[in-house]
């Protein structure tokens, strides 16, 4: 379904159920080529929005009530924007802390119904929260008349995730999903959030996304954990005389003497963060001078080290990228998301997608007895206001 259906089709459910004519926002998922857990550490990341969008039709209420109704979960959300906040554990977490966030930054919300359906699966490591989070804060503003530039609008998607749903994410995802571009990868800075596009290949070569179907709830997986070994790795290097700020500070060329301060296994958790960031930084310069190959193994280098280093993968994701890599055409895989399940990334020649996207689920369901999504990641625009239907 196109995009412009998509849209109306939302609009054609809002309008069923609470009567008014909406306007209508989306938000795309992203994946992320490379640079996995460096964000909240400062550091760099490459992703691509992708054609996978979180869908909010709205209309603006006469009090200061916000109802939001979720087509796939089925379940519908009420607050009141004047009482105060408590956490549900649902989505309306991420509705109403978009909300509450936006009005501690100056804006003055009207109440709404809203409306949310999303093509962006859950769980898969793809920011289904982000795309929502993102839809969601465009819509809200627009109806209160306010306007807010992609960036800010990611930042307050990042304090929602992280203050009311309780996941102390980066902003990585939230800056794809507002700025991204189709035809694009994003090198991302997190540090001075500096967003730059590097084109992709228009031909000759796809990302394709396996979602391995094992879901993680971040809040309660070990995402946090991993962010508070990070913190605990940057005072004992502080404590040791290293003036660092954040571990993108630390060189390459400290790593061999890191034992002598941290204990394990917080020297290997620093050790991902500082040979992802070079990582990262070689693959948007490979990316540039066209060598694939080059992207490739990096790729291939920081799944290693996510497994191994990090160690946030799954089996499940683990035997998707053996696979792959053995596959006739396949560049370079990684797992892509926060880990702990979701999805993996390939890049392959373009006329090997087929034969490899038949080999997975074929692998795969012989080994762990379901069948995994397989998709094309088609690189995307970010959030927008998609149209305004008429009744």
């Amino acid at each position: 379904m196109k995009d412009g259906e998509r849209a109306h089709e939302v609009a054609r459910a809002f309008h069923e159920r609470f009567g008014a004519v909406p306007e209508v926002f989306s938000a795309p998922g992203r994946v992320n080529l490379i640079g996995e857990h460096t964000d909240y550490n400062a550091g760099f990341a490459l992703p691509i929005a992708i054609a996978e969008r979180a869908y909010v039709a709205g209309a603006r209420r006469g009090d200061r009530t916000v109802r939001c109704y979720s087509h796939e979960l089925g379940k519908e959300r009420s607050f009141v924007l004047a009482h105060a906040w408590q956490r549900r554990g649902d989505f309306g977490d991420y509705v109403e802390g978009v909300a509450r966030t936006l009005e501690s930054r100056g804006v003055v919300l009207a109440g709404a119904d809203l409306y949310v359906s999303s093509d962006v699966p859950l769980g898969a490591g793809l920011s289904s929260s982000a795309a929502l989070e993102l839809a969601t804060a465009l819509a809200l503003t627009t109806l209160a008349g306010a306007e807010l530039p992609p960036r800010e609008l990611a930042l307050v998607g990042q304090s929602a995730e992280n203050d009311y749903a309780g996941v102390r994410s980066g902003v990585m995802d939230q800056l794809a999903s507002a700025l991204g571009r189709a035809g694009h990868a994003l090198f991302i800075d997190c540090r001075s959030l500096e967003v730059t596009p590097v084109p992709l290949p228009k031909s000759g070569v796809s990302f394709v996304v396996c979602d391995t179907g094992v879901r993680h709830a971040h809040a309660s997986s070990g995402y946090n954990e991993r962010r508070d070994e990070c913190g605990r790795a940057l005072e004992l290097l502080r404590r040791g005389g290293r003036p660092v700020t954040s571990l993108r500070e630390v060189g390459i060329e400290e790593l061999n003497d890191l034992g002598a301060l941290l204990p394990e296994p917080l020297d290997r958790r620093v050790r991902h963060v500082v040979r992802e960031n070079a990582r990262t930084s070689a693959a948007v310069d490979a990316l540039r001078r066209g060598h694939l190959a080059a992207f490739g193994r990096l790729m291939n280098g920081s799944h290693a080290s996510l497994r191994d280093d990090y160690e946030v993968s799954a089996p499940e994701l683990d035997f998707v990228v053996a696979q792959a890599q053995r596959e006739p055409g396949v560049v370079g895989a990684r797992m892509t998301g926060g880990g702990f399940g979701g999805s993996a990334v390939v890049l392959v020649d373009a006329a090997d997608v087929t034969r490899l996207s038949e080999n997975l689920r074929r692998t795969f369901r012989a080994r762990f007895g379901h069948d995994p999504v397989v998709r094309v990641a088609v690189p995307s625009d970010g959030v927008r206001r998609e149209t305004t239907p008429q009744a």
